[in-house]
């Protein structure tokens, strides 16, 4: 019984139908703690088994979320509803600093490696059945991973690095599985673990990658995998450092069976070393993508792991969309053999935007984070205060809610568009709205 709702049933099917129906009817609401399985089974008559069958079909459908001794209630917001929906507008004359993209001056012209890859008519059809990986882009991809240390393993080819990530959980996890993630992080991983069923472990971040304390707490309590950002990381700008990576591997190397994936999204754009966690476990993945040095229309990302890993992905994703499109993967091969992209100028670019915004907002006595990649944190003591204030100088900065679990209030701002003429001025802008009103306190 929960307030004035009542729980019926008799079998599983008929319980877990009730509840998801109240649920999607608002009469149990998001947040809302259902019942002990025995309180419950006493109050329907039934055995606590039928029970226990039910709420693990709601979990599974990612209608309710369990938290040990805490029990279980209905999902504090729908396993469909984003954290991109914390979007802010940006007024007419603002400048757009949330929305992560790369720097479109800085990405190639795909049109010319398009038509090279399609051989302008020269090239036979792909048909069913025919080898769903591209050779060269296999060659050079796998020629950079051995120049990085990560280590030898099948490849794969999937649809971005949020696709590749969600078939490696889907291959080894079960709904209720709890998964450690960087807090703050990737909004959309944030998203898609609870959508799978499974539940996030935060684990703190600093400059240096994630805090080695915290993994260790999150594996200790149970949780079956770990996706970790190598360098770029979003929202922070974190990159896993040498030190770091020997904690983080021994740490790893006393949960042999943690599945670990290990994000390199910002392989092109970043100047600093990889320092791979690849290999520390049974089974992990490593997954770089093309989308922030290439172009975010690039949907691929190449895939490599254990071979237990990789089978299961290569065939769960025959069921599905059978391959990604032997067109793309062939362009991508062209702008990688070409070099389109010039990696040394991106980062260096990307580099001396990220640095002129932190140097400048350490001179006005705001602390910043963005040792890589193309974003800038800064803690702040009002998330929503600040976004809104930014927002009326001008400046629309992406809220901290979007990447966080239980880390403190902070907020995110893309450099990509960012030129000398801006840093003076958006530097004041923070500045201004990160400092609490007077007589406010924030303790």
């Amino acid at each position: 019984m929960l307030g004035e709702y009542r729980i019926e049933g008799r079998g599983a099917a008929e319980i877990a139908a009730e509840v998801e129906r109240a649920v999607g009817a608002g009469e149990l609401e998001p947040g809302q703690s259902l019942p002990p399985m025995r309180e419950l089974a006493a109050h329907l008559g039934v055995n606590p088994n039928t029970v226990a069958a039910a709420y693990r079909t709601l979990r599974e459908r990612g209608v309710i979320e369990t938290a040990g001794r805490r029990g279980s209630r209905v999902r504090p917001k729908p396993a469909t509803t984003g954290r991109e929906q914390l979007r802010v507008e940006v007024p007419p004359g603002g400048r757009d600093l949330a929305d992560g993209n790369p720097d479109p001056a800085l990405l190639p012209r795909l049109a010319p490696a398009f038509a090279a890859a399609a051989g302008l008519g020269d090239r036979e059809p792909v048909l069913y059945g025919d080898d769903p990986l591209d050779a060269d882009l296999v060659r050079i991809a796998r020629a950079e991973l051995d120049a990085d240390g990560v280590p030898a393993g099948p490849p794969a080819v999937t649809s971005g690095s949020l696709d590749a990530i969600e078939r490696v959980l889907a291959a080894h996890l079960r709904p209720g599985d709890a998964v450690a993630v960087e807090d703050p992080g990737w909004g959309s991983l944030l998203d898609l673990v609870p959508a799978l069923g499974l539940r996030t472990a935060p684990v703190g971040v600093d400059d240096d990658g994630p805090r080695v304390d915290d993994l260790r707490r999150a594996l200790g309590s149970g949780a079956r995998a770990l996706v970790v950002t190598a360098r770029a990381q979003n929202p922070t700008g974190a990159s896993v450092t040498a030190t770091r990576a020997r904690a983080l591997r021994a740490v790893l190397r006393g949960h042999p069976h943690t599945l670990l994936i290990e994000d390199d999204h910002g392989h092109g754009i970043v100047d600093l070393p990889l320092h791979t966690l690849a290999g520390a476990t049974r089974h992990w993945a490593f997954v770089r993508s093309a989308a922030k040095a290439y172009g975010p229309d690039l949907r691929l990302a190449v895939l490599t792991g254990d071979t237990v890993t990789i089978d299961r992905v290569r065939g769960r994703q025959r069921l599905g969309p059978g391959w990604v499109s032997l067109l793309v993967q062939r362009a991508v091969a062209r702008l990688w053999a070409d070099g389109a992209v010039d990696r040394a100028a991106v980062a260096r670019s990307y580099r001396v935007r990220r640095d002129g915004l932190v140097d400048a907002l350490a001179e006005r006595g705001v602390v910043a984070h963005g040792r890589s990649g193309m974003n800038v944190w800064v803690p702040v003591p009002d998330e929503t205060g600040a976004v809104a204030r930014l927002l009326q100088a001008g400046w629309a900065v992406a809220p901290g809610a979007r990447f966080r679990i239980d880390s403190p209030p902070g907020i995110r701002l893309t450099v990509s568009t960012l030129t000398a003429r801006d840093i003076d001025p958006l530097a004041e802008a923070v500045a201004a709205a990160v400092r609490p009103s007077p007589g406010r306190s924030y303790a």
